[in-house]
């Protein structure tokens, strides 16, 4: 499984860096549900998503990021609910007025041989 995204880039005057900075800002709560995407099966949650390091360009175009966010596991039936701190590692690339992302690559668990 590995996961996408796609971002608008608001026209402005600010370096590519600060841009990118800007609406990872202004999409904290859709970035919490791109992540949620990768801890479904363990019934968790990502809130509260901050860039977790300095964004890297391998070009003018792409590069890659951390992203950091509180993993919220709550169940009230089994009266969990733990909270931890984690991060992951993104990769994106901009066309246009559009940041694209791209999130890690895990591998799905196939079906077990009897």
């Amino acid at each position: 499984m590995q996961e996408t995204w796609i971002l608008s880039i608001p026209k402005s005057d600010q370096s590519t860096s600060d841009q990118i900075k800007q609406v990872l800002i202004d999409n904290q709560k859709d970035l919490g549900i791109f992540l949620s995407y990768y801890f479904k099966k363990e019934g968790a949650l990502a809130e509260k998503v901050d860039l977790g390091s300095k964004i890297n360009f391998i070009d003018q175009r792409s590069g890659n990021f951390e992203l950091e966010f509180d993993l919220v596991h709550f169940n009230a039936c089994l009266a969990i609910h733990d909270q931890k701190r984690d991060q992951m590692k993104i990769t994106f690339e901009i066309e246009e007025d559009k940041l694209y992302l791209k999130g890690p690559y895990w591998p799905e668990r196939g079906m077990d041989e009897i």
